[in-house]
């Protein structure tokens, strides 16, 4: 009897046409996902100020789309006038570990000039307390100070009652 060698057929992988057709449904799925996550993030950040505010520390009538638009309307209603607020800076422990220490120098910017000269003093006391009971690893990373900014301006403005826009964080140390 005469032995035949045959060798075993080689397995064929998957045609040419069919891993285009994964690639091109796996970039897909990537764009859709990295679409809904930029879309996401993009919802949860303040918005820019509209061209009807003035930008902070400018006058009203200088911004030349708003207030020309205004004037050749007329209607010459001035933009809302914002007024920065310093605040002493904030030197204190966190909460956990309690041998890390935080200094922060912000700023309120306000609609107009507060009517209470203590509200700015109030807030900052506020601000003192709710830094005392932070966490580190709450604080950890880009995420972590964007909240930590969303809870300052959310404090400031219920202590205010609104007339706070925004907190302006200019210094940030961890020791």
């Amino acid at each position: 009897m005469a032995v035949i060698d045959q060798e075993p057929a080689a397995k064929k992988g998957p045609s040419l046409i069919i891993q285009l057709a994964v690639l091109l449904a796996m970039t897909g799925v990537a764009i859709g996902g990295g679409w809904f996550a930029g879309g996401y993030m993009r919802g949860s950040q303040p918005s820019m100020p509209s061209k009807t505010e003035s930008p902070v520390g400018a006058e009203p009538g200088h911004d030349a789309g708003a207030a020309g638009a205004n004037e050749a309307a007329g209607d010459r209603a001035a933009p809302a006038q914002l007024t920065i607020v310093p605040l002493a800076p904030i030197t204190t422990n966190l909460a956990q570990p309690a041998d890390t220490w935080v200094r922060m120098e912000l700023s309120l910017v306000f609609d107009n000039a507060p009517e209470d000269p203590g509200l700015a003093d109030a807030i900052h006391q506020d601000l003192i307390t709710y830094v005392r009971t932070l966490k580190l690893h709450q604080i950890e990373g880009a995420s972590g100070f964007l909240h930590l900014r969303t809870d300052l301006e959310e404090r400031a403005r219920l202590r205010s009652q609104g007339t706070v826009k925004r907190v302006l964080i200019r210094t940030f140390l961890l020791e």
